[in-house]
């Protein structure tokens, strides 16, 4: 289990070379054109997560099985992509499909690069792929409300709270802000969740900037950073180019480069993990002979639910779990040690699994 989190921007802001950098490939075309990338590229990334390698070494595991996530390259949108312009209409629906949107923004000067509104300025680039992101779900919610309006006057709860749900976000899109920023009661999430709006999705913004600026950011990135912070969101400084260079190396040499750029890990580690926690997903792990494995899961689950994790049959016939703390596992030496020191848990169905929990369920089917 992951999220499926979709690059979004304008053309010719990084966001293929980005997701090339992401994947380790050249799958998505990263020219100096717009709408290069015609159709929507997924690519699967691993989680990075240290923990995954000291559990396998403590452990002795022949293979280390990190968490995984999903990111989508969305061609880029342009003013208008809410009414179908630069082919909109089909990657609005692609991003609709995603739990989450990384915006790339342009923070770098290049005259060999061209923008499109001819002028480098990242907060009127969000402003103008956000808005057409609002137009798209203003639309889609008026499409919605004479039918439910209908089912509403003959008693339908669930009509009733949709409309209700539509008049909230309705009254932020009006006023220009995204869905999100509305106020939703905490019983209300899932229904809110249910009717996939653009703008309610969590976001991330990445400041692409030059490779001079990696380490430092400038001024274009700091704006985006200043906004970010403003709005309670999240943000990280990255150079795309810098990272498609770093994705072609060998560790050594990686290792090398970063020292030599005075950065202390690659930007795409910050953004995966950044984008990780946006939607509260957190890890447990599994270790053996066979292999050391990281397991994603939401914060606030139940064991049972998180065994359900690994397969259904586990939690359908969850009887307990063994649990040890990451950090139990670890000064101890391992499970045995951990047992002997009375660091192994035995935890029921109603057990909230914490971040870093070694598990290993018994169950019954």
């Amino acid at each position: 289990m992951g999220f499926k989190c979709a690059i979004v921007g304008l053309p010719n802001v990084g966001k293929s070379t980005l997701f090339n950098a992401l994947t380790q490939t050249a799958a998505a075309q990263a020219e100096n054109y717009p709408f290069c990338t015609i159709e929507p590229n997924v690519g699967e990334v691993a989680v990075p997560e240290p923990r995954l390698d000291v559990i396998a070494d403590i452990g002795q595991s022949k293979e280390r099985i990190p968490a995984r996530m999903n990111f989508v390259d969305i061609a880029g949108l342009v003013r208008g992509a809410s009414k179908g312009e630069g082919l909109g209409n089909q990657f609005l629906a692609n991003i609709r499909e995603t739990d989450a949107i990384a915006y790339v923004l342009r923070c770098f000067d290049d005259d060999d690069i061209t923008h499109v509104d001819g002028k480098i300025d990242p907060l009127a680039d969000l402003d103008t792929v956000q808005t057409e992101l609002m137009l798209a779900d203003m639309e889609s919610l008026e499409k919605r409300k004479p039918a439910l309006e209908k089912k509403s006057k003959q008693n339908d709860k669930e009509a009733k709270l949709t409309l209700k749900l539509i008049d909230l976000a309705m009254a932020e899109l009006e006023q220009g802000r995204p869905a999100r920023m509305a106020e939703i009661d905490h019983d209300d999430r899932f229904a809110w969740r249910a009717m996939q709006l653009l703008t309610a999705k969590p976001v991330l913004y990445v400041a692409n900037v030059d490779e001079d600026s990696a380490a430092t950011g400038n001024d274009y990135s700091q704006v985006v950073l200043d906004h970010a912070k403003a709005e309670g969101a999240q943000a990280v400084v990255i150079s795309a180019k810098i990272e498609s260079e770093l994705a072609l190396l060998e560790a050594e040499e990686r290792t090398d480069y970063l020292e030599a750029l005075e950065l202390t890990e690659p930007g795409l580690d910050r953004m995966i993990r950044t984008g990780y926690a946006l939607l509260g997903l957190e890890t447990y792990f599994t270790v053996g002979p066979k292999e050391a494995r990281a397991w994603t899961f939401h914060e606030g689950w139940t064991a049972p639910r998180c065994a359900g994790v690994i397969h259904t049959d586990f939690e359908r016939g969850f009887i307990k779990a063994e649990t040890i703390a990451y950090e139990d596992f670890v000064a101890n030496n391992g499970e045995a040690g951990a047992r002997e020191a009375g660091k192994v848990r035995q935890e029921g169905k109603t057990y909230i699994v914490k971040d870093g929990d070694i598990m290993h369920f018994k169950f019954n089917v």
